[in-house]
């Protein structure tokens, strides 16, 4: 349930409405626009006086709310979320860019494509230390080696970093990461979701392979119940009938969640496609949709890469990219700044 206060409501009235709600059990989420203040009731309304609320002075109406996520819904937070990691912001019009390897292999390959995605621009830095892997005999990351190395490359270029998160044991070693990634294999794990939500890091939670829209809010409701509001959602591809990509790439999801919810939205394309060619246009289309980011997959040496090297850019693509990217933020589906 949604009250839309009065412009310039008394004080003291709207302070006494708080306590009647908070003394019957809800959670508050207080939205202050320049005009109205919104009052979001999150528990059981359904034995709550909707006549009564509408009827006080301050209140100029009351609306229900069907769906189940609450903190994640637009209607609750009117206002784009804006989540800042180290400067760079992304959201209510600030672009983003995320660019490295799926896998941190060696020093010398994470600091080369570091400095030459800063090079480019990308505002942050990704790589895998731990690598959920199909195939138990695949190469699964250095684990706390690789984030020694991501950690220096941050250090060297001054990116900040984001990484994987697969155990929620391994939350001491992401003491210095600055975003910590949920991927496409634990959007549901709920366990995990509700200790990232005791956080205060920003959470990139990535769409499961076969989850819906609402499943991935509810995911983002999970973090945000604890208290960590700072979620960004991704688009990574689902898995559908087709075989010529490695996954269907659902772009449509980009307004579809920019409508539903006030949460930021980057696109993966790398593992939307799963093919270098379609890397480029697919990422340009993300970015005419409205998609407040990218998350890139490059590596310095592709063919010999030890994870995702059929879909990951070399340096010279990804610069590339980076350039047809700002030529197109004017033309987006909302307006965007790539700073």
């Amino acid at each position: 349930m949604i009250i839309l206060l009065k412009e310039n409501a008394n004080a003291r009235q709207v302070d006494n409405l708080k306590k009647f709600l908070t003394n019957r059990g809800f959670d508050l989420h207080i939205s202050e626009g320049t005009q109205h203040t919104l009052i979001g009731l999150i528990g059981d309304t359904s034995k709550l006086d909707i006549d009564l609320i509408s009827s006080l002075d301050v209140v100029e109406s009351v609306r229900r709310i069907q769906e189940p996520y609450k903190n994640a819904n637009r209607k609750f937070h009117t206002a784009d979320t804006v989540v800042d990691v180290g400067g760079a912001k992304i959201g209510g019009g600030h672009f983003m860019m995320i660019a490295g390897p799926c896998s941190v292999e060696t020093h010398d390959q994470i600091l080369s494509v570091a400095e030459s995605v800063k090079a480019s621009g990308a505002n942050m830095l990704r790589g895998g230390a731990f690598k959920p892997r199909t195939s138990p005999y695949a190469f699964q990351g250095l684990h706390e080696k690789g984030i020694e190395l991501l950690r220096e490359a941050k250090k060297q270029t001054g990116l900040p970093i984001i990484t994987e998160i697969m155990d929620i044991n391994h939350l001491p070693l992401f003491e210095d990461v600055d975003v910590i990634q949920v991927g496409a294999r634990n959007m549901q794990n709920f366990e995990l979701l509700k200790e990232l939500g005791q956080t205060r890091k920003p959470i990139l939670l990535k769409r499961g392979l076969a989850n819906t829209i609402e499943e991935l809010l509810m995911s983002a409701e999970y973090i945000m119940a604890g208290g960590n509001e700072q979620v960004i959602l991704c688009e990574r591809g689902i898995r559908t009938f087709e075989t010529a990509t490695r996954n269907t790439l659902d772009l449509s999801a980009v307004p579809v969640l920019h409508k539903l919810t006030h949460l930021p939205v980057v696109v993966d394309p790398s593992h939307g496609t799963g093919v270098n060619d379609l890397v480029h246009p697919m990422a340009l289309a993300a970015v005419a949709a409205g998609a407040d980011g990218l998350i890139i997959e490059v590596h310095n040496d592709p063919p010999h890469a030890l994870c995702d090297g059929k879909q990951s850019l070399t340096p010279e693509q990804f610069d590339h990219l980076a350039k047809a990217v700002r030529g197109i933020l004017p033309f987006a589906a909302k307006e965007m700044t790539w700073e």
